[in-house]
């Protein structure tokens, strides 16, 4: 019986975030809100299990292994001294501890993480001997494109790096390099974005392919949302012509 509510309760959320595509909707909106509503609660919950019990409430008052722990419970507490308006200013002390801590934290992790990263996965040789080697024992458009890898990606960031060099003006051979880093940045965004649109794609058909499998609840909860737009639109409490 749970299983077959669950369903029941999946398929109407499904049609509710997909009514948005009429317009705007008290359904939509009831499944925004619950979204947005269940998502918070979950991050809350997550926190405190798995940060605030072990990482502070734990070893400060259960174990009393690290005394020093009373700073960071005392900086958290007054940031909602930002719901009082005598002792807002207070909150201000735990905001700057956070955003100057976190800075900080940033800079190293994406230092390490990322810059570093970057850095080292651009050292390569100009020609990859391996797919020379490939090339030479099976020949063939794929293992040619192999051998061009390399040099098209060192001369691609280097093109892409003149383009944020603005100290001089882009003219002449400078603004040849930065215009073609500029199609390189153009053809990087265009394949990021068709990667997310394929992602946004996967998650349609895994939803229409749910409807589909229990179409009998899918059709019933569709027929009965269109009788109810069409209800609220008869007695005047929605207007079809006006957004939400």
């Amino acid at each position: 019986m749970w299983e077959l509510l669950g369903i029941w309760i999946q398929v109407f959320l499904t049609l509710a975030i997909f009514s948005f595509l009429y317009r705007d909707n008290p359904f939509y909106k009831f499944a925004e809100h619950l979204f947005v509503g269940v998502a918070t609660g979950y991050w809350v919950v997550l926190q405190i299990r798995n940060v605030l019990i072990p990482n502070l409430f734990q070893p400060l008052f259960g174990e009393f292994s690290d005394p020093w722990l009373v700073i960071p419970l005392f900086l958290g507490l007054v940031l909602f001294m930002r719901l009082s308006d005598k002792y807002s200013y207070m909150s201000r002390w735990g905001m700057a501890a956070v955003v100057g801590i976190f800075s900080g934290l940033a800079i190293f992790g994406f230092g390490g993480g990322d810059l570093i990263i970057q850095i080292r996965s651009n050292v390569m040789p100009f020609i990859d001997t391996e797919a020379v080697q490939a090339f030479t024992q099976k020949a063939g458009v794929i293992t040619f494109l192999n051998i061009l890898s390399n040099p098209i990606f060192i001369i691609g960031v280097i093109c892409v790096l003149f383009y944020f060099f603005f100290s001089t003006e882009h003219t002449g051979a400078l603004g040849v390099v930065s215009k073609i880093g500029i199609y390189l940045l153009m053809i990087s965004f265009g394949a990021s974005y068709g990667n997310t649109v394929m992602a946004r794609i996967s998650l349609f058909i895994d939803r229409a392919q749910f409807g589909i499998v229990n179409w009998i609840p899918t059709v019933i909860i569709g027929i009965l949302m269109i009788i109810a737009f069409v209800v609220l639109a008869i007695t005047g409490k929605v207007d079809p012509k006006k957004q939400f």
